[in-house]
């Protein structure tokens, strides 16, 4: 069982979360906060699998929750899934600073937003596809995540490392590189682990932004 913290000031919806959650069979609430400061605290002391966090709330944003659940500093990170109102917005980058494994716009269809849930739970990030090159051109040119330069990639990754890191931002799964590397997913989360420190970033979404910044992979032409 999955166990979801949800958290957005708009009683509306927050129930309407709260009521998609509890209709699917792996998932559950374990937790609904009014606010950031609730937010963090509910997310201390229950520990949920996934904390779904709104941007803007009262007390803190959820910016500054994400940061303290899952920051660079945080030595047992909370994975945390932002759902937004906003595409393009200082708010979206900042949580990508954050440290979050994901976001998604409120108005995703509801499968969507279970399916990232459980993404998100499973070490997967995930980014609304609707905004993906939009949200990553922008970040690239107006933010720099990790100062490590194209030309020292060969001292940072292994061979291997870089063969995830262009599979990761093709948007694959852990269990899709596995298959397309003909090794074993356990393989494929070891590598992650030890690749993710050497990046200096704390979450798949954050590794592949950092391959678009350092342009180990290149922005797709707009179509």
């Amino acid at each position: 069982m999955i166990r979801v913290l949800i958290a957005d000031d708009q009683p509306l919806v927050r129930a309407g979360l709260t009521a998609l959650v509890s209709l699917e069979d792996d998932l559950e609430v374990v937790g609904e906060a009014t606010d950031g400061i609730q937010a963090l605290a509910m997310a201390r002391e229950l520990r949920p699998d996934v904390a779904c966090l709104d941007i803007r709330m009262p007390g803190q944003d959820g910016i500054t929750v994400a940061r303290a659940l899952c920051g660079p500093d945080v030595e047992d990170p909370i994975p945390v899934l932002v759902l937004t109102t906003f595409d393009l917005d200082d708010y979206v980058f900042g949580a990508l600073e954050a440290g979050v494994s994901g976001f998604l716009l409120k108005d995703a269809e509801p499968d969507a937003i279970t399916a990232a849930i459980r993404q998100v739970a499973a070490g997967n990030g995930t980014i609304d596809q609707t905004l993906t090159r939009r949200i990553m051109s922008e970040f690239v040119r107006r933010r720099t995540l990790q100062p490590v330069s194209r030309s020292r990639d060969s001292d940072v990754l292994t061979g291997r490392e870089q063969e995830i890191l262009l599979l990761l931002a093709q948007g694959m799964s852990n269990e899709a590189i596995a298959r397309e590397l003909v090794v074993e997913t356990s393989t494929v989360k070891s590598h992650l682990a030890r690749m993710l420190p050497k990046l200096g970033v704390q979450s798949r979404l954050q590794a592949v932004v950092w391959a678009y910044q350092n342009r180990f992979v290149e922005l797709p032409a707009a179509t």
